[in-house]
């Protein structure tokens, strides 16, 4: 069982900068492969990101590529998204989520169904 908590939201202007942290609990998150989610008010939950657990390889929404980043440290067994260039579209909940990936160190997965843990969610806000 793996516990996720996100953390990092808040309320920022357009164009500015956010670093969201997904810090994981209950067991070693080292090899499971991780997502980025949001879901805007009234609309459906959409991908944002995802990188294997080896880091090695990421993928992201077309939306975002080119102003977020993903990465993980294994030793602090935490993801972040790194935000720049916000715009208020970004308002959303933004969720993470994991999925045990022993099988390969370049699995990366954008399929929300194909992730078995989830955290609560930190609100991003983005005025204009």
């Amino acid at each position: 069982q793996v516990q996720l908590v996100e953390s990092g939201g808040g309320l920022v202007q357009a164009g500015g900068s956010l670093r969201l942290s997904c810090a994981a609990s209950g067991r070693s998150f080292s090899n499971y492969a991780t997502g980025w989610f949001r879901q805007a008010l009234g609309k459906e939950r959409e991908f944002v990101s995802a990188i294997s657990w080896s880091g090695t390889r990421t993928y992201y929404a077309d939306s975002v590529k080119g102003r977020f980043t993903v990465s993980r440290t294994t030793a602090k067994n935490t993801v972040y998204l790194q935000m720049n260039s916000l715009k208020p579209e970004d308002t959303a909940v933004y969720y993470c989520a994991a999925t045990p990936a022993e099988f390969s160190d370049l699995y990366v997965e954008k399929a929300a169904r194909k992730y078995e843990y989830w955290g609560q969610g930190t609100q991003v806000t983005v005025s204009s």
